[in-house]
């Protein structure tokens, strides 16, 4: 899923730019360019430990050095410290240990967007608009927000104290640390037969989640009659995750295929029989911060006339990164391939246009309720069929 002069100091220089340039055997690349490439580096690594104000460790250097060489490729090429690669895989399986809070910064504030179903947090009581204060007595800072959540991260069975402020109270908590399972899936019933689902990202647990909210809409009274797939602010994830979103809707057809370099690098997905909707209308709501896995589900369900996409254009990543693991729990997120829709186009740095544009909505927390980006196509969607928003003449 996708960096002298003294002999001794000089020699030790070497030893570690050879470390980080091993395999940088490049295409046409002649033995002494590389060599040259490889003391290049020794001699500003040896300057930094000789001249620098302060002492700089050796593997920090190392790191700083592939840090940079990754960053110089592209927007999205990382290189990976042990903590940031944990929570690449935290965000991508969906499973972590901690208290089970949701928070996003809101101005100066770190505010509860909710608290995970099942975890320490909903059991303490904690709530939706709650105001992270402390936690084990350090000031939360919105500005910090990772740093903030790490702090709630922890090994299972500790304790981690908590201040929250809920309208004027401040009020304490004493929270045990946890298993957590991260669902991404978010569902809300609109009436008349209409069903809402958000999906905030696309990780390994996103189809099941997905699935398990169809069968219980079509479960309900009065059926599924048509469904709003919100995927605003959705800034990608799992692409194995996003074909099978886009291939539970639909019964046949390209849904993306990629390019790359690597052998493994290039490939196409293609769907298979069965629309778990049943033929019913779907509506797509997208935004510029709508990215990349976002992209290939709302690129594959408009290509093939699918759904009707409402909003604003889409964020345009369309490329594919690869998380390579290296030593010492480090990793690589590299830029391996770019993607096409069904219909052949990239969409990278252009992203996709909406078939109806919405007026962006103001202020934010708005439930799906009296969201007016979703009364748009929930109107439609509860109309008596044909609802003419929702079915084009394009060809699959």
């Amino acid at each position: 899923m996708l960096l002298l002069s003294s002999g001794a100091v000089l020699g030790f220089a070497l030893a570690v730019a050879g470390a980080v340039l091993a395999g940088l055997d490049l295409p046409g690349a002649a033995a002494d360019e590389r060599a040259g490439e490889q003391a290049l580096l020794a001699e500003v690594m040896d300057r930094i430990r000789r001249e620098y104000v302060d002492p700089v460790p050796a593997r920090n250097l190392v790191d700083g050095a592939a840090r940079g060489m990754v960053a110089g490729l592209d927007a999205h090429s990382r290189f990976l410290d042990a903590d940031e690669y944990e929570q690449i895989r935290i965000s991508t399986s969906g499973n972590y240990t901690g208290v089970g809070l949701e928070v996003q910064a809101d101005g100066e504030r770190v505010v509860v967007v909710a608290p995970i179903e099942g975890s320490a947090a909903a059991r303490a009581g904690l709530q939706s608009g709650d105001v992270l204060v402390s936690i084990d007595g350090v000031a939360v800072d919105a500005g910090q927000l990772g740093e903030a959540i790490q702090r709630l991260r922890g090994k299972p069975g500790t304790a981690v104290a908590v201040t929250a402020l809920r309208g004027e109270a401040s009020l304490p908590f004493r929270l045990l640390r946890g298993p957590v399972q991260v669902h991404s899936v978010r569902t809300a019933s609109l009436g008349d037969g209409v069903g809402y689902v958000r999906i905030t990202q696309f990780s390994d647990r996103t189809a099941a989640d997905l699935g398990r909210a169809l069968r219980e809409f079509r479960q309900a009274p009065g059926g599924l009659r048509g469904l709003v797939l919100d995927l605003r602010d959705n800034p990608g994830g799992v692409l194995d995750a996003a074909v099978a979103v886009a291939d539970a809707f639909l019964e046949q057809g390209r849904i993306v295929s990629a390019s790359g370099r690597a052998r493994t690098a290039s490939f196409r997905h293609d769907a298979t029989p069965g629309d778990l909707l049943e033929g019913a209308p779907l509506a797509v709501l997208v935004n510029g911060n709508s990215a990349s896995a976002a992209e290939i589900v709302a690129g594959a369900l408009k290509d093939h006339g699918r759904a009707t996409l409402l909003g604003a254009r889409t964020f345009g990543k369309g490329s594919v990164q690869t998380v390579l693991p290296l030593a010492d729990g480090r990793a690589l997120k590299l830029t391996t391939a770019r993607y096409f829709t069904p219909a052949g186009d990239s969409i990278h740095a252009r992203g996709i246009d909406p078939d109806i544009v919405l007026p962006e909505p103001v202020g934010t927390g708005r439930s799906p309720a009296d969201d007016p980006q979703v009364a748009a196509p929930r109107a439609a969607l509860a109309a008596p069929r044909p609802a003419p928003l929702l079915l084009t003449s394009r060809t699959p």
